[in-house]
């Protein structure tokens, strides 16, 4: 990609915007060409292996084989969610009310690229903004990004081949805090996934934006559920990609006569239960000045995370567990922390459970994800009605589904909208319908007042007219 080392931002607006205008009104047929042409690159076995090995190897984070597992997925199920799907012209029509609804893209987006997932949100979000017919420009992290540029480099020569325009995509190439505030100011709209610091940060740009927000999930257990494969399904989630995803489990929250039982079967698994003292020593190593999440050891293995803490859990341990004993950041254990570490909560009072779940969220991870192995139907629904978050999933490893998978009906992405509560303007997985705009085309229909029966009818058959 021609580039100068000083990535001229403006530059790299002006060829995106005249990329864009290139295909703003092509037919939905060459769009999805195109989208399959790049799909189909990213997922070919030599590029997954180049971009997981890039992504492990520059942030020290996550698992060689986790990260090819999960592009792979990824992409096959982001152009999975787009078969059949009209993005481009007329997309509904009601007859009944007069209406045709055309869609249309918005124009030059900036992806704002964490490093926990350098390659997997180039890639979801640049299919959903290729599906839409706009143009992406990436702004990776700097301790990752030659994989998101090794990724925007692969879906050029993919665009090239069926005759796009390669500008649709671009990527800086050496990023900076500053780069990344001028091409939000630049740009016509801003994806950001990443905190709540870049939050602020993003609207300060003054563009329209989706953000996410911190993932802190608690995973509920109660006596009605398959306890062996509960016990199995939570080491699985927690253990994927070394925790780096923010839909790993945080927590698990332990009904009180099955406590000793699934304790044991969580060790059976692999997780061993800190002492008061390891949990002392892993508390300093993980937040060293009380606060700050250590990033050197954050996303690593056991051996790693034990070896800073100077602990030694029994060989064979593939997560740690430690006693939750405050909400708030009295506690960090209470909160988000990306690491092979799971906090242990017991609970007695299901009322009482979604009181604390909800302080819980309150301190961290609130708009986000929870969790709950139950067979209770009316606590599904019950959490699903209570719980301040976007998504509820039950009866699964949390971290392999939450974001999209080939065995729920979550939307595939890697940015995950937490609503209002996380001060995010949407609750949903970021998907192409985040990036579109609609014109609503209206012609006369015959004219119909309904009469005062009709709209107040129940009213009034309770408390009369007066």
């Amino acid at each position: 990609m021609p580039q100068d080392h000083d990535d001229n931002i403006q530059i790299m607006y002006e060829r995106a915007k005249k990329a864009f205008e290139i295909v703003e009104y092509w037919p939905q047929e060459k769009v999805d060409e195109m989208c399959a042409a790049v799909a189909w690159e990213w997922q070919k076995e030599e590029n997954l292996k180049t971009m997981a090995r890039l992504a492990v190897e520059e942030g020290k984070i996550g698992v060689y084989e986790d990260k090819i597992n999960k592009i792979r997925s990824k992409t096959r199920g982001t152009i999975n969610d787009f078969k059949g799907v009209k993005t481009c012209g007329l997309v509904r029509e009601d007859k009944k009310r007069g209406l045709k609804i055309y869609a249309k893209p918005i124009g030059v987006v900036a992806n704002v690229v964490p490093m926990t997932n350098p390659e997997g949100t180039v890639c979801t979000i640049g299919l959903s903004l290729l599906k839409t017919r706009n143009a992406m420009i990436c702004s990776p992290h700097p301790r990752t990004k030659q994989c998101s540029y090794m990724a925007v480099e692969i879906a050029r020569k993919a665009l090239k081949k069926v005759g796009a325009p390669e500008d649709l995509f671009q990527c800086i190439q050496y990023p900076s805090n500053e780069k990344t505030q001028e091409l939000m100011r630049n740009v016509d709209f801003v994806m950001a996934t990443g905190g709540a610091a870049l939050i602020k940060v993003v609207y300060a740009a003054g563009k329209p934006a989706h953000t996410v927000g911190a993932g802190n999930v608690v995973s509920i257990v109660d006596d009605t559920a398959d306890l062996p494969a509960a016990a199995n399904k939570i080491m699985r989630s927690k253990t994927a990609n070394n925790s780096t995803s923010c839909s790993s489990e945080n927590a698990v929250a332990i009904y009180e006569p099955i406590y000793d039982k699934f304790m044991g079967l969580l060790k059976k698994e692999g997780g061993y239960l800190c002492t008061t003292e390891d949990r002392e020593k892993v508390r300093k190593a993980l937040w060293p000045d009380g606060k700050t999440i250590n990033r050197d050891i954050f996303g690593r293995s056991v051996a790693i995370i034990s070896e800073a803490a100077g602990i030694k859990p029994p060989a064979g341990t593939k997560f740690l567990m430690v006693i939750g004993e405050k909400i708030g950041p009295e506690d960090r254990f209470s909160g988000e922390k990306l690491s092979l570490i799971l906090t242990v909560w017991r609970w007695n009072d299901w009322n009482e459970m979604l009181n604390r779940l909800e302080k819980i969220l309150e301190f961290s991870g609130i708009g986000h994800s929870v969790s709950l192995h139950s067979n209770r139907q009316d606590r599904m629904e019950e959490l699903a009605i209570r719980a301040k978050v976007g998504r509820v999933e039950v009866n699964m490893p949390h971290c392999l589904v939450n974001t999209g998978s080939w065995y729920n009906g979550q939307i595939w992405t890697e940015s995950l909208g937490c609503g209002t509560w996380a001060g995010n303007m949407i609750s949903e997985n970021i998907n192409y319908r985040n990036f579109l705009n609609y014109t609503w085309l209206s012609v006369p229909v015959e004219e119909y007042i309904p009469p005062d029966e009709e709209l107040f009818g129940d009213y009034f058959r309770k408390w009369g007219r007066d």
